[in-house]
């Protein structure tokens, strides 16, 4: 062939045996996996929005916040135990910690944290023991960055190219969902005092857009399933809900009207957020390209 002229054989395609994935599909279910995802991050989010209430003397966010992280702390375990299918299998994985495993780590980030934050919450409806009750709000409040972000990190460290190609902006994403979303909570709990949830509303809609965005820009090829199929769909509503969100953040001091808007939308688009992330996952197992084509292209770049 001269130089310079086409070639005339096209660029083969990868095709595996049978068209069959690669690598093995993840049997986690829905909805049990996508509302752990969502409940841990505004439980870890709301706890330590409730921290900064208390030092600056917002009674009710503070309230607003202890609430939300045990709540959300609590039925994020009981999402977990179901989708695990006994109880006894989330106890197994206490047994011992172990640092190199995420899904070690994960548990036993998120046993005290939810073991504190109900005892906080506990003695904010009951009243007693307001002392202890304090500590451990602020205990948890120490656990609570890494309750936001350690389910970014248990997914980007298995095989799954959805996840793990996105590895260094997936936390950032998951972080700022969690921080928008306990914003939400504060501003439809809290009328008079939720100027920091506002402001909370506003910086994690700010932080998961950038992210997101620079997230597909370096995914490469594997950043199609994040733009196809139902994974697709629903991250484009969460970001128009994330737009809207903020706006109507923005605006929540005008009226229970516009409180109300921006919750709903906040805590709405970050659902969506955590859901089309983890349906992306999925549907890049299905498809092997998605888990070859990238390592012979890292394995390229080597030589």
């Amino acid at each position: 062939m001269k130089r310079g002229e086409p070639a005339v054989v096209p660029e083969a395609e990868f095709r595996s045996y049978y068209g069959r994935p690669v690598v093995k599909p993840p049997v986690w279910k829905v909805p049990d996996v996508p509302a752990y995802l969502y409940l841990g991050g505004l439980a870890g989010a709301s706890s330590v929005m409730a921290v900064g209430a208390e030092l600056t003397g917002r009674p009710r966010l503070a309230r607003a916040g202890r609430l939300a992280a045990a709540a959300g702390s609590s039925l994020s375990v009981g999402a977990l135990v179901h989708d695990l299918g006994r109880p006894a299998r989330f106890l197994h994985m206490l047994r011992v910690l172990k640092p190199t495993s995420p899904l070690s780590v994960g548990s036993w980030i998120l046993a005290p944290f939810s073991a504190l934050s109900g005892a906080a919450a506990v003695s904010e409806l009951t009243g007693v023991l307001r002392g202890p009750g304090r500590a451990s709000a602020a205990l948890a409040g120490v656990l609570a960055p890494a309750m936001t972000t350690y389910t970014a990190v248990l997914l980007a460290d298995t095989a799954v190219p959805g996840w793990h190609e996105v590895y260094r902006e997936l936390p950032f994403v998951f972080a700022g969902s969690a921080v928008s979303s306990a914003g939400a909570l504060g501003v439809l709990a809290a009328a008079g005092e939720d100027l920091p949830a506002r402001r909370m509303a506003i910086a994690g809609a700010a932080v998961e857009v950038a992210a997101s965005g620079l997230m597909q820009r370096r995914a490469g090829m594997v950043a199609e399933v994040y733009r196809r199929g139902r994974a697709g769909a629903v991250l484009r509503a969460a970001r128009v809900l994330t737009a809207v969100r903020a706006v109507a953040a923005a605006l929540a001091g005008r009226g229970p009207a516009a409180r109300i808007t921006a919750g709903l939308c906040l805590s709405a688009g970050a659902a969506a957020t955590r859901y089309g992330i983890f349906e992306a996952g999925r549907a890049s197992v299905r498809d092997p390209r998605y888990t070859v084509v990238p390592q012979r292209d890292r394995r390229n770049r080597l030589e």
